[in-house]
């Protein structure tokens, strides 16, 4: 079987959110235990599995994402690299439909290469700063805090500013206690003329994951937080530290669009069968 790695939501080589893509064939999915197995190998912060469906359904291909540690619900910047995927392979042209845990997601590849996703846009719930998270972020200024939706579980946490996001040093093994599937902290761009509105950063060290460079399902949470805020419904969020890459939102009430390029930087073959 080929798998390739593919950097999703950039254009170059190196940067963006890497991922691993493994198609299969119409068999459905291997034993879970071979797939985590097969994740833990790539080591990266996903790896998606994906095989076709049946014609005539409500979805062309089944598709799911595990980190080195467990699978998860929803994951942006995997199915951003599966799509360029079945793109690139000519195993799909225009929309493509995948089945989740989460649901039915599409993307759909524009003819400047951008792909745009759909996916559901997740509620956000005031809660109090939990004292551990704020000591595990180094006692940074927190503005506001919110719980999001089921299939994401992360809290989204906004601090002052673009340079505190920037040079947040969060202590990872304090996160790792916290039982949740990790924290996304944010700030409003101190210049916007850069081409993004907001910075953001993700952590994960629960599912093996310390920072996570681009996480496309975050966004679902951080488009309807800086819509209501910035007064737009279409926005660009900066994502990550070392490693950086651009998500742009459209908010469209109980979906949000998510937008961005990808480039495959490996293609090999898998020499281990399930």
């Amino acid at each position: 079987m080929r798998i390739r790695i593919v950097d999703a939501f950039t254009d170059r080589p190196f940067r963006g959110n890497p991922a691993g893509v493994l198609l299969l064939g119409e068999g459905g999915f291997p034993p879970d235990a071979w797939l985590q197995q097969v994740a833990s190998e790539v080591n990266l912060s996903e790896t998606a599995f994906a095989h076709p469906l049946p014609p005539g359904g409500p979805a062309d291909w089944a598709l799911r994402w595990f980190t080195p540690a467990a699978e998860v619900d929803m994951c942006g910047h995997a199915t951003l690299a599966t799509a360029h995927v079945l793109a690139t392979a000519g195993l799909a042209d225009g929309l493509i439909r995948f089945t989740a845990r989460c649901g039915v997601l599409t993307a759909e590849t524009a003819e400047d290469g951008t792909i745009t996703m759909d996916f559901p846009t997740s509620s956000l719930t005031p809660v109090p700063a939990p004292p551990a998270v704020h000591h595990a972020l180094g006692g940074a200024p927190i503005l506001s805090v919110h719980d999001t939706a089921a299939h994401i579980g992360d809290l989204l946490i906004e601090l002052a500013d673009e340079k505190t996001v920037r040079e947040l040093e969060p202590d990872h093994g304090a996160l790792r206690a916290f039982a949740r599937r990790g924290v996304i902290v944010t700030a409003a761009a101190e210049d916007p003329s850069r081409g993004y509105d907001f910075v953001s950063r993700g952590f994960f060290p629960a599912f093996g994951i310390d920072e996570d460079p681009v996480t496309g399902s975050a966004h679902t949470a951080l488009a309807p937080f800086w819509a209501q805020r910035l007064g737009r419904a279409r926005l660009t969020g900066l994502q990550g530290g070392a490693r950086q890459g651009l998500v742009r939102v459209t908010l469209a009430g109980d979906r949000t669009l998510l937008t961005g390029h990808a480039v495959t930087v490996l293609d090999g073959e898998l020499l281990t069968a399930p």
